[in-house]
C-alpha cells in the first residue's frame, strides 16, 4: 500500500513540474498573437491548477505520514511478539530436556546409555502433541510460584514419586530392594508380601555463571533409604539419605566434577525402577558406590559420528567398612593409608545409522591400611559395552576383575581375608580376589514401552575363601562364593511423567561349601517423575 502512495505523489510531482515549464513557453506564443490579456489570464489558470495539485501532494504526504507511523508500529508489535514467543519456545525447550533428556543415574529409565531408535510417524505426533500441551501451558505456568533461592540464578527440583509392592519367596536380606539370598531363619516364613515408598528421590539443581567460559550447575540428590526410626510401624518411615552432590564447571569439550558421585570407571546399570535405593544387580557383578572425587573429563571429536572420552580423577578410598561412630567420623581402612583412590576410563563412541556404539574401559587403585603396617594394594579393571542392534534391540554389559573390591560393591561386599584376630600384630591381611559381571537385552516395542531381561554374577575366588576359614568377612556370618541374579520386567511410560513396571527376580546366592539359598522376587512399580 505505500508502494501505491508513493506512485501516485510521483506523479503529481512530475505533473506539476511539467506544468511549471510548460506554462511559460505558452504564455509566450500567447503575448506575441492575442496581446498581454490573453498571457494573464493563462498565467492565472496555471497558478490555480499548480495550488490543486500542491493541495493533493500535501494530502498524500499527510496520508504517507500516517502510513509510516502505523507500519512502526505494526513492526514494534511484531519484534515484542517474536520476543515473547522465543521466550515461550526456549521455556518449553527446557521443559523437554528435563523431561526426556536429564535424568539421574538411578532415576533414569534408560540407564544403559544408548541413543532410541528413529522414532515413527504415531511416537512423532505423540510427541508434538505433548509438547503443544507443554506449550499451551506456559503462559498460566508463569502465575504459579516458582522455586526460589538466596541466589540469583534459575533452581530446578526434580525427582520420581515411587511405590513399590513386593511379594517374596524366600528369605533374603532385605525385604524392598534385596541383593542377596540368605538361609532361612527359625521364625521365618515361605514368603513375605509389602508396600514401600522409601526409594522415592528429591533432587535440587542450580545453574550458576559463567566463569572463565564453564557453564557452572550444582546438584544434590536424596532418597528415604536411610533407616528406619524407632516407632511403631517405623519401617513405613524411612529416613532421608545423602545419595550424590556434585559442582560442574563445563567447558565445550570439557569437564571439572567434585563431590559425592557414582563410580565412573562403571557407568552402566542394568534398567530397573524396582531397585532405585541401590542400582539393580549390586553384589551380583555390578560395581557401585557413592563416593566423594575430583574428577576431570575430556572429550576428542574425530568427526560427527566419532569420539574419545578420557576420563581421571581422585577418590575417597572407601572400603566398605561400617562406621565406627554414629556421630564422629573415623577414617576407613582405605583413608588410613593417608592417599586418595586413583582412577581413570577411557570410552570410545561411534554413530552407526543414527545410534552410538560405546566400548569404554577403567581402572581403579587403592591403598588400604590395617594398622601395625599391614597393607593391602586394592585394585580394579573394568570393561562397559553399549551395543544397539537395529532399531528396536539393544545390548549392554560391565565387566569387572579385581582385588580388595568390597567398597566397590565387589566380591559381594567381601574385601580382605585375614588368618587370625586384626588386634594381633602377627595377624597377615590379604585382599580377596573377585571376578563378575553383567549383561542385559533391551527391547524398545515402542518408545513408551520396553522390556528387558538381564543376568549377573559375583565370584569371590573360592579357593582364597576356603585358605583363610570364616574369619575373613565383615558382612556374613559365613564366607559367600558366588551370587547369581536373573531379572525381566518391563516398562511402560503412557506419559513422559508417569512410569509403570512389573519385574521378575530370581536369586541365587552360594555359601561356602554349602548349598545355595534361593529366592524369587516379584515387584510391581507406580512412579510419577517430576
Amino acid at each position: 500500500m505505500v508502494s501505491t502512495q508513493c506512485g501516485k505523489g510521483f506523479l503529481l510531482v512530475a505533473g506539476l513540474t511539467g506544468l511549471i515549464f510548460a506554462g511559460p513557453k505558452k504564455a509566450f506564443g500567447q503575448v506575441g498573437s492575442d496581446g498581454a490579456a490573453t498571457q494573464k489570464s493563462s498565467e492565472q489558470m496555471n497558478i490555480v491548477a499548480v495550488g490543486k495539485m500542491i493541495q493533493q501532494l500535501q494530502s498524500q504526504v499527510q496520508e504517507l505520514t500516517v502510513q509510516v507511523k502505523n507500519l512502526e508500529e505494526q513492526q514494534q508489535s511484531a519484534l515484542a511478539e517474536s520476543a515473547e514467543l522465543r521466550k515461550e519456545l526456549e521455556a518449553t525447550r527446557s521443559q523437554l530436556v528435563s523431561l526426556f533428556a536429564q535424568a539421574p543415574r538411578a532415576t533414569s529409565l534408560t540407564a544403559s546409555q544408548g541413543n532410541p531408535p528413529e522414532p515413527s510417524i504415531e511416537d512423532r505426533i505423540t510427541k508434538l502433541e505433548e509438547s503443544q500441551q507443554l506449550a499451551s501451558a506456559e503462559v498460566a505456568e508463569q502465575s504459579q510460584t516458582k522455586v526460589e533461592s538466596n541466589s540469583k540464578y534459575r533452581l530446578r527440583l526434580s525427582g520420581i514419586a515411587l511405590f513399590n509392592v513386593y511379594v517374596n519367596r524366600g528369605s533374603v536380606n532385605n525385604q524392598d530392594y534385596p541383593a542377596i539370598a540368605t538361609a532361612p531363619g527359625p521364625l521365618g516364613s515361605s514368603g513375605t508380601f509389602g508396600g514401600s515408598l522409601r526409594q522415592s528421590q528429591i533432587g535440587l539443581e542450580a545453574f550458576g555463571p559463567t566463569i572463565a567460559g564453564a557453564r557452572t550447575s550444582a546438584k544434590v540428590q536424596f532418597d528415604f533409604a536411610g533407616g528406619f526410626p524407632n516407632a511403631p510401624n517405623g519401617v513405613s518411615f524411612g529416613l532421608m539419605r545423602l545419595r550424590t552432590g556434585t559442582v560442574r564447571f563445563e567447558w565445550d569439550n570439557t569437564s571439572v566434577i567434585a563431590g559425592q558421585d557414582s563410580l565412573f570407571i562403571a557407568p552402566l546399570s542394568p534398567t530397573s525402577i524396582a531397585t532405585l535405593a541401590i542400582p539393580a544387580f549390586a553384589y551380583s557383578g555390578n560395581l557401585w558406590s557413592w563416593t566423594p572425587q575430583f574428577r576431570i573429563e575430556h572429550r576428542f571429536t574425530f568427526s560427527e559420528r566419532s569420539s574419545l572420552l578420557l576420563q581421571g580423577g581422585l577418590l575417597d578410598s572407601l572400603t566398605g567398612d561400617f562406621p565406627a561412630s554414629g556421630y564422629n567420623r573415623y577414617p576407613t581402612a582405605g583413608e588410613s593409608s593417608g592417599q586418595p583412590a586413583y582412577a581413570t576410563r577411557v570410552a570410545w563412541t561411534q554413530s552407526v545409522h543414527g545410534q552410538n556404539i560405546t566400548l569404554g574401559a577403567g581402572g581403579y587403585y587403592a591403598r588400604q591400611s590395617f594398622g601395625y603396617g599391614r597393607t593391602v594394594d586394592g585394585w580394579a579393571g573394568t570393561m562397559d559395552l553399549t551395543l544397539p542392534l537395529g532399531s528396536h534391540f539393544e545390548f549392554t554389559g560391565q565387566f569387572y576383575r579385581g582385588r580388595a573390591t568390597g567398597g566397590l560393591g565387589g566380591g559381594i561386599g567381601q574385601s580382605v581375608l585375614w588368618n587370625a584376630s586384626l588386634l594381633d600384630p602377627t595377624t597377615d591381611v590379604y585382599g580377596l580376589d573377585s571376578i563378575g559381571g553383567w549383561a542385559q537385552l533391551k527391547y524398545k516395542a515402542t518408545s513408551k514401552l520396553q522390556f528387558n531381561g538381564a543376568f549377573g554374577q559375583d565370584n569371590p575366588f573360592a579357593g582364597e575363601l576356603r585358605h583363610f576359614g570364616s574369619n575373613q568377612t565383615y558382612y556374613y556370618t559365613s564366607p559367600l562364593s558366588k551370587n547369581q541374579s536373573a531379572m525381566a520386567n518391563f516398562l511402560y511410560q503412557p506419559k513422559s511423567d508417569i512410569v509403570l513396571s512389573l519385574e521378575y527376580r530370581h536369586l541365587k546366592t552360594y555359601t561356602l561349601d554349602s548349598n545355595a539359598n534361593g529366592a524369587n522376587i516379584v515387584t510391581m512399580s507406580a512412579g510419577y517423575i517430576f
